[in-house]
């Protein structure tokens, strides 16, 4: 299997679950500085894949590299929904652009691969109900959430113009170990690990009772080896999450517990934040379920602890 964007959170993941049941991996990743490829991510397994850095905006590199692949893990992108507000040229030329390529590439010279791309749960916005079920409409809040519907929508049409075997996630709100954790822009969760390992406080915009579904790195990369393996998902789009919400202000009480003496605080929202918060998100999970017979299995207090314990043993390696 190819894995872009492999050496990141999600990617690398994949790649340790992959590499653990005998697959032959290729990891792509471009390496660029913000959003989280990290060479310790493949500790333990660097010597048992292939490494290529490089960017999925290269088409003929992508000619070159993704023939005589069975499965193609599409997870390379521009990771961060603030980012793409103030950047939007870089955002479309990663996340339409860089992944029109990938489709084009595998159109000529890899048709027979299955194709999983890592959308968001971005792609909702604003939230009229909730569960949020995959056929709620698309009201994004940023350009990041417009750009990953178009990239689904790409994918779509591969499939239904060209036979690709292509299918979508929506990803909630991942957390975990081996995600980057030099700035704030995404993975709050992990961004409020760093701060208690810190000795920083903890801010809460408002009243924190918002509802999120976090889900847990090593579910996240098990529901995606689950769809790519089970047959029948291709041309389809499914919500990947925990199907339960936790409000934000308990979330952060788990960082703080899982650090005791660690500050909490809360204040009020800044106006460039608040323009794109959501309201409660839950997730509807049940397509993937029946599809897949995935199921998350780690709760928010054991993920975060797990969390904690992993960038207390290698801070050196992300900090």
């Amino acid at each position: 299997m190819l894995i872009t964007g492999g050496a990141g959170m999600i990617g690398s993941t994949i790649a340790h679950l992959a590499v653990a049941q005998g697959a032959r991996v290729t990891i792509l990743d471009a390496m660029l500085p913000l959003y989280g490829g990290n060479r310790f991510n493949l500790r333990g397994i660097l010597d048992e894949v292939q490494f290529i850095e490089g960017d999925i905006r290269d088409l003929d590199l992508m000619r070159r590299v993704v023939p005589g692949y069975d499965y193609i893990f599409s997870l390379a992108g521009q990771v961060s929904y603030v980012d793409s507000n103030t950047e939007p040229l870089l955002d479309l030329d990663i996340n339409c652009k860089g992944h029109l390529q990938v489709l084009e590439a595998c159109r000529r010279e890899n048709p027979q691969a299955k194709l999983l791309f890592a959308s968001s749960r971005f792609v909702y916005g604003r939230i009229e109900y909730n569960p949020v079920d995959e056929n709620h409409p698309f009201n994004c809040l940023s350009i990041y959430g417009i750009h990953k519907l178009a990239g689904e929508k790409y994918y779509h049409f591969y499939h239904e113009a060209y036979g690709l075997k292509t299918v979508s996630v929506r990803i909630a709100n991942p957390y975990g170990p081996r995600q980057q954790m030099k700035h704030s822009k995404y993975g709050i969760v992990n961004w409020f690990v760093r701060l208690a390992l810190d000795g920083q406080p903890l801010t809460v915009f408002g009243d924190g009772q918002q509802h999120r579904d976090y889900i847990f790195n090593e579910d996240l990369a098990e529901g995606c080896l689950a769809l790519m393996l089970s047959p029948g998902t291709e041309g389809q789009v499914y919500n990947l999450g925990t199907g339960t919400g936790v409000p934000f202000i308990e979330m952060a009480r788990l960082v703080a517990a899982a650090l005791p003496g660690t500050e909490l605080r809360q204040v009020e929202w800044p106006q460039d934040r608040y323009f794109v918060e959501t309201g409660d998100y839950l997730g509807e999970i049940t397509r993937i379920t029946v599809a897949t017979g995935w199921q998350p299995k780690t709760t928010l207090k054991d993920g975060i602890a797990q969390t904690v314990a992993y960038y207390r043993e290698h801070r050196q390696e992300y900090w």
